[in-house]
């Protein structure tokens, strides 16, 4: 029990205070240590984000045009998140195109805090594709689809800390933090954070919902950006993160389509 005490003070605590913006330094300071390892309650978070942007696309629906609501739970979550993933995912791209085979040059536009033009597209194109494919959903389906969907992506992110090695060192990171590679045990907990949610959401979609692709595919994308990174980088960063799920969050949304339309 004061094991499990000590985790949820110091790893989940350093958890939320990383990937979301909420002010819970003010009750309680968890530990350096405990940053390296917010990856492994990474899914966890997402229940969190998942539930306030689920409910702002499905409450707002309830009064608003479901064009309004959806934009409105978009940015519910960028606020809570402080937009951190947009923000990799503008520097991933901006990398990725800008700095062609060269490793040093692709980590240094990473690190750039100034965006550019690959990143300004991706962000528009991501925000395009996430708004219509939210759109073709029904509100409780869209709503439902959030829960499951953003814990899930998140958890498959997280496979490639343990598959790549850190692109940087802790000096040079732009956080300052190296994430530790999960244990076996962490490995359990991430499945089951990540899991759950969208086992749940294909007991909800009944005996006649085939499943397959919305679990392979955006594996499929997790791999592929994997065989990426691996190629032009040798080693994964925190831009690399939180593109991946980002990507991988939309690819589930985008195979939804595939099934229910």
């Amino acid at each position: 029990m004061q094991k499990l005490l000590s985790i949820f003070k110091n790893d989940v605590w350093a958890a939320f205070m990383f990937f979301t913006r909420l002010p819970l330094w003010r009750w309680h300071q968890p530990e350096k240590y405990a940053f390296s390892r917010v990856v492994n309650f990474w899914p966890l978070t997402g229940w969190l984000t998942a539930a306030v942007m689920a409910g702002v696309l499905y409450g707002g629906s309830q009064i608003l045009p479901y064009s309004t609501a959806i934009i409105l739970a978009i940015a519910s979550r960028l606020l809570l998140t402080g937009a951190l993933h947009e923000d990799g995912l503008a520097d991933f791209f901006d990398g990725m195109g800008g700095g062609g085979s060269d490793r040093n040059r692709i980590l240094t536009i990473m690190k750039d805090s100034h965006i550019g033009t690959f990143g300004v597209l991706s962000l528009i194109i991501y925000m395009l594709l996430l708004y219509t494919s939210l759109h073709t959903l029904a509100p409780a389906t869209a709503a439902l689809a959030i829960l499951a969907f953003d814990p899930y992506s998140k958890m498959l992110s997280a496979q490639i800390i343990q598959m790549l090695p850190y692109a940087r060192t802790e000096q040079t990171a732009k956080n300052r933090t190296v994430y530790a590679k999960p244990s076996w045990q962490s490995g359990i907990s991430l499945a089951v954070q990540g899991l759950l949610p969208i086992g749940l959401f294909i007991y909800y979609m009944g005996r006649g919902f085939n499943p397959t692709y919305i679990l392979f595919l955006p594996a499929l994308t997790m791999y592929l950006l994997y065989m990426l990174i691996r190629h032009r980088l040798g080693g994964y960063t925190g831009d690399c993160c939180g593109a991946m799920c980002l990507l991988v969050e939309l690819t589930a949304y985008i195979s939804l389509q595939i099934i229910v339309t």
